[in-house]
């Protein structure tokens, strides 16, 4: 299982993004991790093992450190997130919530183009998320990468990007045979210059409900 969380506003979102993620700690018992951009410091990252200590505990820390007007943040049970990726799309932070049924098959794929590697976990297995950026970086922008890694998958994959120009959100959802099915919609944008004065929703399709002091950001879980 896990959880995400992503704000954007014309006025630091640290608070609220550690709120947000910390609202979704039950759902992962492993990793925490945030992300947040600043136009002038660029991202600022950490992951935390939360197995002994809750997020909350791990990450006030943090917060001193944390500024910024957009940013997201990741409950895990598996793979350490949300990953800083550098492509030919850009620099880019990504978090995904989901499972990957295919992914032994998928890396096959990726390394039969030769000249290819992924960093592998301590079990030796490839990071869903990374292997997910893999595929978005096939593509020549993040949406057309973000369709062509949810057509690839079996399984789901609910991604959450956060960019210099602001956050991108795809949700990927079960359907009645059990497989994924991602739609036709274009994943949902929302950038700083559109932010609202507080804060503005990334998608009116995530379906789950953040809490109270901070409704107006996005969140999921996984299905």
């Amino acid at each position: 299982m896990g959880g995400f969380f992503g704000a954007i506003a014309k006025r630091d979102v640290a608070l609220d993004v550690f709120f947000g993620v910390d609202y979704h700690s039950h759902l992962g018992t492993r990793r925490g991790g945030m992300v947040i951009y600043h136009r002038d410091k660029g991202f600022q990252r950490q992951i935390h093992n939360i197995e002994n200590t809750p997020f909350r505990t791990k990450f006030e820390k943090d917060l001193a450190d944390f500024n910024g007007c957009s940013g997201i943040g990741c409950i895990s049970d598996t793979d350490p997130q949300p990953l800083l990726v550098r492509s030919h799309l850009g620099l880019y932070a990504i978090a995904t919530v989901g499972i990957i049924n295919n992914a032994d098959a998928l890396v096959d794929q990726y390394f039969s183009d030769h000249g290819h590697q992924f960093m592998a976990m301590s079990s030796g297995k490839v990071n869903a998320t990374e292997l997910a950026a893999a595929l978005i970086n096939k593509k020549d922008d993040l949406v057309s990468g973000i369709r062509y890694a949810q057509e690839q998958i079996d399984g789901s994959a609910t991604i959450l990007i956060l960019t210099p120009g602001g956050i991108i959100a795809a949700r990927a959802w079960a359907s009645s045979k059990g497989h994924a099915s991602h739609g036709t919609e274009t994943p949902a944008r929302a950038s700083a210059s559109t932010a609202a004065a507080t804060r503005r929703s990334v998608s009116s399709a995530m379906a789950a409900k953040p809490p109270a002091s901070s409704r107006k950001g996005t969140s999921t879980k996984a299905p």
